[in-house]
C-alpha cells in the first residue's frame, strides 16, 4: 500500500513538471510584435507643398521655404519639415511638441492622438496656416520665440493664447519613439540645438515665413 502511494506521489510531480515545462515553452514561442515607427508620407507632403507655395506667393510670405508640421505622425518621430522650394525637398527635419490639453503638462499622454482647438485655456495646438512674424525673448530654451500669426478660423485666437514658436530644453535632437515628445500648453515646441539652425533662416528672410500645422 505504501509504494502505491509513493507511485502515485511520483506520477503526479513527473505531471507538474511537465505542465510547468510546456508552459514555458509555450510562452517562449509567443512572438513579441514591436510597434512600427511611421514615416512621413511624402505624396501627401507634395501635395501640401504646392498648395503652401501658391499661398505663398499670393500672401507676399517667404517663397524659398516654409514649415510644415505634420500631426498625424507620432511626436515621438520627426514630423517638423523645412521645405526646400528651390530645391524640391526636405531640407532639415525635428520632433516638435503639441499640447497636452487636459492631460498633463510635460508628458506624453497625447503622443499618438493630438487634440486640436483655437480656444482660449484649451491648452491644445491650433491646426493652420500660419504667418512668423515677430522675433521676441523667451523664457524658456534658448530665449528666441517668434509670433504666430493665425490666417485660418482654426487658428485665429493664437495671438491672444500667447502660442508662439520656441524651443525647449526638454524636447529632444535625436527620435525618442515609442515615446513621444513631452507636451506643453500648445505652442509648437522644438529643441535648443534644432532653433539654433532655424532661428537665423526665420531671421534674416525678407518676408515672413509660412508654418502650416496639419493633421
Amino acid at each position: 500500500m505504501k509504494n502505491i502511494f509513493l507511485f502515485f506521489i511520483v506520477l503526479w510531480l513527473c505531471s507538474c513538471s511537465q505542465t510547468k515545462k510546456d508552459s514555458i515553452i509555450h510562452t517562449a514561442e509567443i512572438p513579441v510584435v514591436a510597434e512600427k515607427k511611421p514615416d512621413a508620407d511624402l505624396s501627401r507632403m507634395r501635395i501640401k507643398v504646392g498648395e503652401a507655395l501658391t499661398f505663398c506667393n499670393s500672401k507676399n510670405l517667404n517663397n524659398d521655404f516654409c514649415i510644415l508640421i505634420d500631426m498625424s505622425l507620432h511626436s515621438g518621430v520627426k514630423r517638423f519639415f523645412v521645405w526646400d522650394f528651390k530645391n524640391n525637398k526636405i531640407s532639415k527635419k525635428y520632433l516638435v511638441g503639441h499640447g497636452c490639453g487636459s492631460n498633463s503638462w510635460s508628458k506624453d499622454d497625447s503622443k499618438a492622438n493630438p487634440g486640436f482647438s483655437n480656444e482660449d485655456g484649451s491648452h491644445l495646438s491650433s491646426l493652420g496656416k500660419y504667418k512668423l512674424e515677430g522675433r521676441g525673448y523667451s523664457d524658456w530654451g534658448i530665449n528666441i520665440k517668434y509670433l504666430m500669426h493665425g490666417l485660418e478660423e482654426t487658428n485665429s485666437n493664437a495671438l491672444k493664447r500667447f502660442i508662439v514658436f520656441h524651443s525647449w530644453n526638454m524636447m529632444s535632437d535625436d527620435e525618442v519613439f515609442p515615446k513621444g515628445s513631452p507636451e506643453g500648453w500648445g505652442c509648437p515646441t522644438i529643441s535648443n540645438n534644432a532653433m539654433k539652425e532655424i532661428d537665423p533662416m526665420i531671421q534674416y528672410s525678407k518676408k515672413p515665413v509660412l508654418m502650416w500645422i496639419y493633421n
